[in-house]
C-alpha cells in the first residue's frame, strides 16, 4: 500500500492480503486433517480410542500460551482448537467403523 493510494484501492489491497490468509488456513487445515486421518487409521488399526483427553487438554494449554505470546484471544484459539478437535475424533470414529 503507498500514500497516494484512494480509501477504496486501500481496503481492496487488505481484502486482497487477507484472501491469501485465507487460502493459507485451508491449505494448513487440509494437511492438518491429512495427518489426523494417519492417526485414526493407526488408532483403529491397533484398537486405541479415537480421542486423547489428556492430549487434548494439553494442546488447548499449549495453544493458548501461543495465542496470548502472538496477541490473539486465547478464548478464540481454544474455541477454534476445540472445533477441530471435534472433526478429528469424528474422523477417528468413523475410521474405527
Amino acid at each position: 500500500m503507498t500514500a497516494d493510494q484512494t480509501p477504496q484501492e486501500k481496503l481492496l489491497a487488505m481484502r486482497a492480503s487477507i484472501d491469501n490468509f485465507d487460502a493459507a488456513l485451508i491449505h494448513i487445515l487440509a494437511e492438518r486433517f491429512r495427518r489426523t486421518k494417519e492417526v485414526g487409521s493407526l488408532k483403529a488399526e491397533h484398537d486405541l480410542p479415537p480421542s486423547d483427553p489428556v492430549r487434548e487438554q494439553e494442546q488447548i494449554a499449549r495453544l493458548r500460551r501461543l495465542a496470548e505470546k502472538s496477541d490473539l484471544d486465547p478464548d478464540f484459539a481454544e474455541k477454534f482448537l476445540e472445533f477441530v478437535i471435534r472433526e478429528v475424533i469424528q474422523h477417528h470414529k468413523q475410521a474405527r467403523e
